[in-house]
């Protein structure tokens, strides 16, 4: 069945760029945006800019009845998943696929536990810059959509659709064999260069270069690839190599979203990156110092605002 509405939920940086990305490539009406009422209203006073431009969007509460998309993409914080995972109910239909960008290893259960893990595709967003402010957001690097089935093999029907669409509306994407393992590397990805960028106040550009910074991302990363061992995933230093050689494509002055909730003085994900990290480390018994150093700097840092 071919893939003509997507309803998307969440307008963070993620969320504004795909959006605004899919507003020039489909019909305004096939494309809605789930929010509540207040929210709503303040994005038709404010305006969502994306590079400059005014985003034109057709917005839908969750109450609001309509017809079933065909894939739904969430683009929330973790923090607000199981909010969102209700309220996309009214869009849930037999064939809709869903696609989760956040970042972590489980939101896709999250969702999956509501709908059935057959709606559910792994997916890891990863090489865009984009940096919102406000109701503005800009980037330079689109990145792409990397996504695939749970257990490694040749591609379901679902991800086959999802890649025609994609391809139909010029969307970035890759199809991943072994998608699980993909996760827990762009996991592993995050517990470095979310936490490391947001605990120096910086930006890309300090993990771009040879020092503290750089070393700090990659030990933290080191830790992930340990446990990932025990977790029977398997990652190695090419896992890490590959990041990195990501990491050097991004603008230097671009920032990761736990930079730019620190930034803006908002709680971060530290819980779904160290905290995680901090839980398996000690479910295998392995010492995870520099991201128990990472969750007590950005936990001090959250304390002060």
């Amino acid at each position: 069945m071919e893939i003509k509405t997507v309803s998307i939920i969440g307008l963070g940086a993620l969320g504004i760029l795909y959006a605004h990305h899919l507003s020039k490539h489909m019909p305004k009406e096939n494309l809605r945006i789930i929010a509540d009422e207040e929210r709503i209203k303040r994005y038709e006073t404010e305006g969502i800019y994306c590079n400059g431009e005014r985003c034109d969007f057709t917005y839908i509460t969750p109450e609001t009845p309509c017809d079933p998309a065909d894939l739904i993409l969430f683009t929330v914080k973790y923090d607000g998943l199981k909010e969102a995972v209700q309220s996309v109910k009214n869009h849930v239909g037999e064939s809709t696929v869903m696609l989760s960008a956040l970042n972590g290893i489980t939101s896709e259960a999250v969702i999956g536990e509501v709908y059935g893990m057959d709606k559910v595709l792994y997916c890891v967003a990863q090489g865009m810059d984009a940096v919102k402010a406000g109701n503005q957001l800009t980037y330079e690097n689109m990145g792409m959509l990397c996504f695939g089935d749970r257990e490694p093999g040749a591609a379901s029907g679902q991800v086959k659709r999802v890649a025609a669409f994609f391809n139909e509306v010029n969307v970035p994407h890759e199809i991943v064999p072994d998608m699980y393992r993909k996760l827990w590397s762009k996991f592993m990805l995050n517990v470095g260069v979310n936490q490391t960028v947001a605990v120096y106040q910086g930006h890309y550009g300090d993990i771009h270069r040879e020092g503290p910074a750089r070393e700090m991302m990659i030990a933290a990363m080191k830790e992930v690839m340990l446990l990932s061992e025990k977790e029977g995933i398997h990652l190695t230093e090419a896992d890490i190599n590959y990041w990195l050689d990501v990491l050097d494509t991004l603008s230097p002055e671009g920032k990761p979203s736990m930079a730019q909730d620190v930034d803006a003085k908002r709680h971060s994900e530290v819980e779904l990156f160290a905290g995680t990290v901090l839980k398996l480390g000690k479910k295998h018994g392995i010492t995870t110092p520099v991201n128990q150093e990472l969750y007590e700097k950005i936990k001090s840092m959250e304390e002060s605002y």
